[in-house]
């Protein structure tokens, strides 16, 4: 496999008679983000959006009131419903421009409305850790999506490219280390479990080939 041979496959995607939704998964830190970036850097800007799922991430307000602050990332720490309702306005296709939340890394929180998606946009990606989770009503997230590739990085590589992230958003090394063993891991074996479910596995090679020296 080679990254232009995701490129090709993306790309036909993007020439059905419908818009097409392309889903990337994996666990945190496997390259998923990285991965879309590079598809984008590739395909045709006027033909394709960017959805991700973080967007849909509780704020901190919503997850203090649950009780769930601590588990910030955990399958149910994300709005589920309104990332359901947010792929079928893209697939159902009758709107000029959809306006999607984004996540602000800077903030640690969602921002709404900050991602536009134009009626010319044939395919849409979105990336996001449980697009593949078969309880809860994840399974609804699926059935919108046309494939689903999984990131499958080494798991050295992916653990200090998590660790890297954490740190690059304000947490200190040792905080970043803890919060990737008590919270990141946990919900990496979840993903881990639904690999098997994807249409495509990206192998390491191709991901390592993407991420910068």
């Amino acid at each position: 496999m080679r990254f232009s041979d995701l490129v090709a496959r993306a790309a036909a995607l993007a020439e059905g008679p419908g818009r097409a939704i392309l889903g990337i998964t994996g666990s945190p830190g496997a390259g998923k983000s990285t991965l879309v970036e590079a598809l984008l850097r590739e395909l045709d800007p006027e033909r394709v959006a960017h959805v991700p799922m973080d967007g849909f991430h509780l704020a901190d307000v919503a997850l203090r009131a649950i009780g769930r602050l601590d588990a910030k990332g955990a399958p149910d720490t994300f709005d589920v419903g309104g990332y359901v309702a947010l792929l079928r306005r893209i697939r159902a296709d009758a709107e000029d421009v959809i306006y999607a939340p984004a996540f602000e890394r800077d903030l640690e929180q969602p921002l709404a409305g900050a991602i536009a998606v134009p009626r010319s946009a044939r395919l849409v990606l979105t990336e996001g850790n449980y697009l593949l989770v078969p309880s809860g009503r994840w399974p609804e997230v699926a059935e919108q999506l046309d494939e689903v590739w999984f990131c499958d990085p080494r798991p050295e590589v992916r653990l200090n490219q998590l660790v890297a992230r954490h740190v690059r958003f304000g947490k200190a090394p040792d905080q970043a280390k803890a919060w990737v063993a008590s919270v990141d891991e946990p919900n990496a074996r979840l993903v881990e479990s639904t690999r098997d479910r994807a249409d495509l596995v990206i192998p390491a090679e191709v991901l390592e080939k993407l991420t910068p020296a």
